[in-house]
């Protein structure tokens, strides 16, 4: 990472499950874990934005979507960036865009089945590990959370899940946590 003064900053730690603020005139930098951005409707169905990690930044300058919520899916460190410093941002900021049109282009496939599996390609290269199967998504993935990033229903991603699996697209390490063999990516 680069040694510049706004990743000096000071750090602040959230628990899994924590929603980091969402400030009008500062960026998070995500030091190390996983968050998800989300939004939901008038009725409360809400919908995936992104997934970011470790040099991310993510924050509600980034977004004109209201409301808008940042939560952690695993222990996190992130620091604050002024919206002032933006201009040193550039390089994640351009990240950040080219992150959220390949999510754009997973969600416009026409199948679900398409969706699912560019989706999880997707994140075991963003935001998985190398391990001897292939590429580990270690962090929990409920079946709810894919539905709402892809904009289907918990049945069909569980149905979908399976056939995966049964494929050998897919090795389910644990209930949550997803392999994806090395001979499919």
């Amino acid at each position: 990472m680069p040694n510049n003064s706004y990743y000096e900053s000071k750090l602040y730690n959230f628990s899994k499950g924590n929603l980091l603020p969402a400030l009008e005139d500062y960026f998070w930098l995500v030091e190390t874990g996983v968050v998800k951005t989300y939004t939901c409707n008038e009725e409360g169905i809400g919908t995936t934005i992104g997934y970011w990690g470790a040099g991310d930044v993510v924050g509600q300058p980034l977004s004109p979507i209201s409301p808008y919520a940042i939560k952690c899916l695993t222990e996190v460190t992130a620091s604050q960036i002024n919206l002032q410093d933006s201009d040193r941002l550039s390089e994640c900021i351009y990240s950040h865009i080219q992150q959220t049109e390949e999510l754009l282009y997973i969600i416009r496939s026409d199948r679900v089945y398409d969706k699912l599996k560019r989706l999880l390609v997707w994140l075991g290269n963003k935001l998985g590990q190398e391990v001897e199967k292939g590429k580990l998504i270690d962090f929990p993935l409920t079946h709810q959370e894919l539905a709402e990033a892809i904009s289907t229903s918990r049945v069909s991603i569980t149905k979908l899940i399976n056939q995966l699996e049964e494929e050998g697209f897919i090795v389910r390490d644990g209930r949550n946590y997803i392999v994806l063999k090395k001979s499919t990516i």
